[in-house]
């Protein structure tokens, strides 16, 4: 013997944990990553504007136009995009204008204006219409309100964007009238997830 500690293989106890503090080291700062691209500025008007495209219908995007309709779930029933998805009011917007710009347009991409020209299906009674977004594009209102979808909603039914406080007030569903469905709970787990 030459007094030497013998090496640890790869595969032995050594290498498992040098492995785990890099998978860890990685994990935290992917987060990191997450949390600062969904906690960013969104102050610039470039930013706003290509987040709007994307989300309102540019080549990432799978929306399309169609009626609005009502649609059933756990808080009733629903005003909903073509695709069957809730759609939200934010507390903070007033009629024909929206203050979610920038990041929050990531989480709450606005319904299209063209939906509205479509019409609506039976047993909608909101007034349905459009306004010009900062960015140019067109947003469908529900008596004046802007519609929002929520990225947290992937089902026809869902209403998980209910009652979050995010990106500066409060989501609401919307009746088939128009007017938000204020203080019931999301059909998601409690607690604010989301947004930034």
């Amino acid at each position: 013997m030459t007094g030497r500690t013998p090496r640890t293989s790869r595969t032995g106890a050594t290498g498992s944990r040098h492995r785990s503090r890099w998978a860890a080291a990685a994990s935290l700062g992917a987060a990191a990553l997450l949390l600062l691209s969904a906690c960013g500025s969104g102050g610039s008007s470039d930013s706003a504007s290509a987040s709007t495209k994307s989300s309102s219908g540019g080549a990432g995007s799978a929306a399309k136009t169609g009626k609005v309709a009502t649609g059933s779930t756990s808080l009733g029933k629903v005003l909903v995009d073509p695709r069957g998805r809730t759609l939200y009011s934010f507390a903070a917007d007033t009629p024909n204008h929206s203050v979610c710009t920038g990041s929050c347009l990531g989480y709450w991409p606005p319904a299209p204006g063209a939906d509205a020209a479509k019409g609506a299906a039976n047993g909608v009674t909101a007034k349905l219409g459009t306004f010009k977004r900062s960015d140019g594009s067109s947003q469908l209102t529900a008596n004046g309100l802007p519609m929002y979808t929520y990225s947290g909603d992937t089902a026809a039914g869902q209403t998980n964007g209910q009652g979050l406080n995010l990106s500066g007030g409060l989501w609401w569903a919307v009746d088939p009238g128009g007017a938000s469905i204020e203080g019931k709970g999301s059909s998601g787990s409690s607690g604010t997830r989301g947004g930034y």
